[in-house]
């Protein structure tokens, strides 16, 4: 990488010059050359390269060459100098006779200067990679990598690491991105000179520099030190734009630790510069001016979530006073699949039992850390508080987006937030699958959306590129209420799962066919009215609901297989019904029986909501049809009572529960962009 920088000399003068390793020193000629001056000659001591640009037209290597009037030097060096003068350079200008007019001579000080970084992503911070000042995507990209250091070291009186200013602990240190400088030449600089570290306005709201302890120090070397550390002093930061920073002399490296502040957004494309300078001093009471100058290049990590193909790790749920029999259900399903199990208490819930709605589990990613981060919902139930006060500590990361709270609607609760698996779109791939919301039909006029902060969050993290559904037509809204995927031993690994209403009659209508006309719904349950399958095939207005929602469910189906190139056979059909409600002269609809859609995917076993259909020999005709299709696919179903504490609650299983899962395999920054 060449810097190349401009020299002005003057002839019958020595000039003291810092030339920087790989930099270049340009020097014009003629507007260094005396009245009357018609030729020059160079000459130099060993370590400095030289040449004329344009090539001259030498008579005679004996001979001064030609002066013409764009005539550059370039200047520079190929190795660092021990002593500070130690290389010579002169340039001797000829009259028309060839008679001598003038000499300019340089004194030339040769520095290697390095900020460096994990340019090529492998973990180790490589010297003076020439691609350490860019960023590019792909498995053939470079560009060093950020964490948002959203996680806390401490458990007592705990707050975000990236909150405070300070290191506290040198565990912290692993969130951070290594960043060296390297440095070569003699023990000081010359006099006046010194290196800036700087970074811009815009930036500094994103980022924050620790330095290492001056490793001259070892003075506070104790049995604390590593435990506890306040020698990370800062060095750039919102308050702190530029700070100089100590040349350490001969060969040596001095660590600094970058700390990521905020997550891509809207006001913010994830882009963070950082630079080293090498400042000239001018004369005494002006400004040092900068000579040289190394850039280096970060990402911030995005947030990512992880779609129900992946390995679980841990299922919370909440307890409440009427949950017993679906937290029985869940702990057995739980144990039975060997995965750790969180049970948020009555006094931490205080009767909110919708751990979905309330947060989304994700994490971030670089080559040297990778931790889980909970994305904390806007919807603030009384579960508000579980996030951050549950979840954040030492790596394990905790995010929000605040909205006024006019603005929120059910929508902003985190059951319509998903994301597929892995899908390749008219040659496009997603090795991260893509994020589905629900928003509002687009025509409509006052319908109910995802609040602008979380939309503009999501998409800025690109990498899970968002996909939009009509979900308003539910009366809460989201679209676990009609969808979700399971994984599957053939085609593309998943399957999606689509709520029915044309398959919940169809079924219905063989049932009749077959002579259980008269086999009722919601049998047995309490203060329940049991329905038969006649009552509900010939029931017209309940028919008309119905082809409503699923006329709302195909729009959506049609944008899903647009948008992650599903086919027919990618998508089963659940047998489900619906109803709707009327408010204020709007129809919404809710699940007419438990969703069995809206259920949980803990690897081959799901735990799916107990529909209480009409029973045929002995067994529920819905749970058979459930375990047929599902049982196609390798997968168990266990039927989980929620009908009371959740149905009856317009939500299921899914909406009561939630799971942290493993990281993709897949590097995000490999991704083709």
């Amino acid at each position: 990488m060449t810097h190349p920088r401009t020299l002005r000399v003057d002839y019958d003068q020595t000039t003291r010059v810092i030339c920087v390793v790989g930099s270049e020193l340009n020097v014009n000629l003629n507007r260094s050359a005396p009245p009357r001056a018609r030729f020059y000659s160079v000459k130099c001591t060993p370590g400095v390269q030289c040449a004329v640009r344009p090539s001259p037209q030498q008579k005679s290597p004996l001979s001064p060459t030609p002066l013409g009037g764009n005539s550059v030097l370039l200047i520079r060096m190929s190795r660092a100098s021990q002593h500070e003068n130690d290389s010579k350079l002169s340039i001797q200008y000829y009259g028309e006779r060839e008679e001598v007019l003038g000499r300019a001579v340089l004194h030339l000080t040769a520095l290697e200067i390095s900020l460096d970084v994990d340019a090529d992503r492998d973990g180790v911070v490589e010297k003076n990679n020439a691609n350490k000042g860019s960023w590019k995507w792909g498995p053939k990209g470079h560009g060093a990598i950020l964490l948002v250091n959203c996680d806390s070291e401490r458990l007592y009186k705990k707050k975000p690491d990236n909150e405070k200013d300070n290191v506290s602990t040198v565990s912290d240190l692993k969130d951070m991105s290594l960043m060296v400088l390297r440095t070569r030449g003699p023990a000081r600089l010359p006099e006046g000179y010194k290196l800036a570290m700087h970074m811009s306005q815009g930036d500094a709201e994103s980022v924050r520099v620790f330095r290492t302890a001056d490793p001259k120090n070892t003075a506070r070397q104790n049995l604390f030190y590593k435990y506890f550390v306040k020698d990370y002093p800062l060095v750039l930061s919102r308050e702190v734009l530029s700070q100089e920073v100590s040349y350490l002399g001969e060969a040596a490296e001095m660590n600094f630790y970058v700390e990521g502040l905020k997550f891509p957004d809207n006001d913010f494309d994830g882009l963070i510069s950082i630079h080293l300078s090498l400042l000239e001093p001018i004369s005494s009471g002006l400004p040092e001016t900068p000579i040289f100058t190394d850039t280096v290049v970060f990402r911030v990590a995005p947030w990512i979530m992880t779609p129900n193909t992946l390995q679980p790790v841990e299922v919370f749920v909440c307890s409440t006073p009427d949950n017993y029999k679906f937290l029985k259900s869940i702990k057995n399903l739980v144990a039975k699949c060997g995965y750790k199990l969180k049970i948020c208490s009555e006094f931490v819930n205080r009767g909110d039992r919708w751990m979905q709605d309330e947060l989304e589990f994700g994490y971030i990613d670089s080559p040297h850390q990778s931790f889980p981060v909970v994305l904390d919902s806007p919807r603030d139930g009384d579960l508000a508080d579980f996030p951050y006060d549950e979840l954040l500590g030492p790596d394990f990361g905790y995010v929000t987006r605040l909205a006024n709270k006019e603005d929120v609607s059910s929508l902003d609760s985190f059951g319509n937030l998903e994301v597929s698996p892995p899908v390749t779109v008219g040659g496009k791939h997603y090795p991260l699958g893509r994020i589905i919301i629900g928003v509002a039909f687009p025509t409509a006029t006052k319908g109910r959306n995802m609040t602008k902060v979380v939309q503009d969050f999501l998409w800025a993290q690109k990498v899970q590129e968002p996909i939009a559904l009509f979900s308003d037509w539910l009366v809460v809204g989201h679209v676990d209420e009609f969808m979700t995927f399971v994984p599957a031993p053939d085609r593309k690994g998943f399957r999606l799962l689509l709520a029915s209403p044309a398959a919940g009659y169809k079924l219905f209508r063989g049932l009749r066919r077959d002579g259980h006309g008269q086999a009722k719904l919601f049998d047995g349950l309490k203060d329940e009215k049991a329905v038969t399958v006649d009552e509900i095939l010939d029931d017209e207005g309940f028919r008309a609901e119905n082809d409503y929602v699923q006329s709302c469910i195909d729009w959506n189906r049609d944008v899903l297989k647009r948008e992650l190139g599903l086919d027919d056979e990618d998508i089963i059909d659940l047998p489900i019904l619906f109803k709707l409600h009327e408010h204020k002269s709007e129809y919404r609809a809710v699940a007419y029986y438990p969703d069995m859609v809206n259920m949980i995917v803990l690897g081959r076993e799901l735990g799916i909501p107990k529909p209480f259909g009409p029973q045929v020999n002995g067994r529920c005709a819905l749970e058979a049809e459930m375990s047929s299709l599902m049982g196609g696919l390798g997968l168990n179903c266990t039927f989980v009572d929620d009908f009371a504490a959740y149905h009856k609650l317009l939500g299921e299983v899914h909406c009561g529960s939630n799971v942290r899962r493993q990281a993709f395999d897949f590097k995000w920054w490999n991704l083709e962009m």
